[in-house]
């Protein structure tokens, strides 16, 4: 598998442009209005002067039945990266602008019809079942952590970064991460047998300081027993790349200090492995909350 990434994204695809600025600007409001839908299929041939590519697809749920079509991409200099033959899933970015052209973002090639292409880095796409790792943060509060001392609970892990200035993205994923927390106060035994994980991919900036800010204004609290089922956290700048990988975090670091990043959130088991992943924005706090609920009483 191989992943895609843009240089020149904007905030509106799922490759958020996170500016590492002191005031980083906003997306518009047309940007933040796009849809973004699902695909899956398979390559029938590139068009370069049209930046285009024509995709013979699944059906995309909410959006059209399968069909072969032309479609363009949101940057076209990637094009020349795909083949007849390769099998894609990408975003569809759908403008509220009915006249507009659909366009292709967080193109990712899961099986090529050309393997010519050696990638630098081969990104792992969590499953159910698979073991994850026992890396290494440093949490808010400048303490070493694991993920390995979280076996015995359900552990819901999730990637930000604090100066993310799309409310669509990291601030949409934390807002989730905190009415979830709410719910499972809600039921004390569930809550006991759960945790919180932000991690960030900023290791640069998310000082341990920094990380409690920013999770006290979700929490609603900066008291040290506010953080005890939610933790924010760092990895190591060196151990960054390999979690990344493991949790299919695509990062771009531009020369203007932009970070072109993934969405990518986890369900961890009591076992230490993978219940569930959930990429992109689409999730719901509902939606992860039933599935705790699931695993727990499987678990029971």
């Amino acid at each position: 598998m191989r992943r895609l990434l843009a240089s020149s994204l904007l905030a509106l695809t799922f490759l958020a442009g996170c500016h590492s600025g002191q005031k980083p600007s906003s997306p518009s409001p047309s940007t933040a209005s796009f849809k973004v839908f699902k695909l899956r299929g398979k390559v029938v041939k590139t068009d370069p002067a049209r930046g285009e590519v024509t995709l013979n697809h699944e059906a995309i749920v909410g959006y059209m039945e399968a069909m072969t079509m032309p479609y363009k991409l949101k940057d076209p200099s990637i094009l020349g990266e795909l083949h007849s033959g390769d099998v894609i899933t990408a975003d569809v970015l759908v403008s509220p602008d009915q006249d507009a052209d659909p366009l292709l973002d967080h193109i990712v090639v899961v099986a090529q019809g050309k393997p010519d292409y050696k990638p630098t880095t081969q990104y792992h796409v969590p499953s159910a079942g698979d073991p994850v790792p026992d890396f290494k943060l440093r949490n808010q509060d400048g303490h070493a952590i694991h993920l390995g001392q979280f076996k015995g609970k359900a552990l819901l892990v999730t990637f930000i970064y604090t100066r993310c200035p799309s409310p669509n993205f990291c601030p949409l994923v934390t807002r989730n991460f905190a009415k979830v927390d709410r719910e499972l106060a809600a039921t004390p035994a569930l809550y006991a047998r759960t945790h919180l994980l932000c991690v960030s991919f900023d290791p640069e900036h998310d000082t341990p300081e920094r990380l409690r800010a920013y999770g006290a204004t979700y929490i609603g609290s900066d008291a040290k027993a506010a953080f005890a089922h939610w933790d924010f956290a760092v990895p190591d700048k060196a151990a960054l790349p390999e979690m990344a990988q493991y949790f299919d975090l695509g990062m771009t670091n531009e020369a203007d200090t932009t970070i072109t990043h993934t969405l990518s959130t986890t369900l961890i088991g009591m076992d230490g492995k993978v219940v569930r992943f959930y990429p992109g924005n689409e999730w719901t706090a509902d939606q992860i909350l039933a599935d705790v609920r699931q695993l727990s009483a499987t678990a029971s």
